[in-house]
This record gives C-alpha cells, structure tokens and sequence, in this order.
C-alpha cells in the first residue's frame, strides 16, 4: 500500500469518527433536555433554546472536523 492510499484511509476514518461523535453528543443533549423539561415544565422555552444552541455548535464543529478530514484525503 502506498503512503496516499493509508492517508486518505485515515482521513475517511476519522470522518466516520467525527459523526459518531456528533451524533452521541445530540443524542445526550435531547435526552438531557426531555429529562430537564420533564421535571419543570415551564421552563421548557428556555431549555429547548439552550438545547437548540449547543446542538448547532456540535454541529459546526462536526462539520468543520469532517471538512479537514475531507481536505487531508485530497492532500
């Protein structure tokens, strides 16, 4: 196997790492959420709010993290 073809392997697995990792992360938080507004109601607003934020961090994170894995299989 040639240097390129186990970089750009890396770099796919590393992709694959990075919506795993995504994904729990959402996952905890809209359980965190369900949880937190099940115990107080009324402060379901603010809850989902906060949970809407930190998920499209996560998000852009994940996105950035998968760009530059995306880049090192090209370079």
């Amino acid at each position: 196997m040639t240097p390129e073809i186990i970089h750009g392997s890396l770099a796919v697995i590393g992709a694959g790492l990075v919506t795993i990792g995504a994904a729990i992360g959402i996952g905890k938080i809209g359980a965190a959420a369900m949880d937190g507004i099940a115990r107080q109601p009324d402060a379901a607003n603010k809850i989902q709010t906060a949970m809407l934020i930190v998920a499209a961090l996560i998000e852009g994170i994940a996105l950035f993290s998968a760009v530059i894995c995306f880049i090192a299989i090209n370079s």
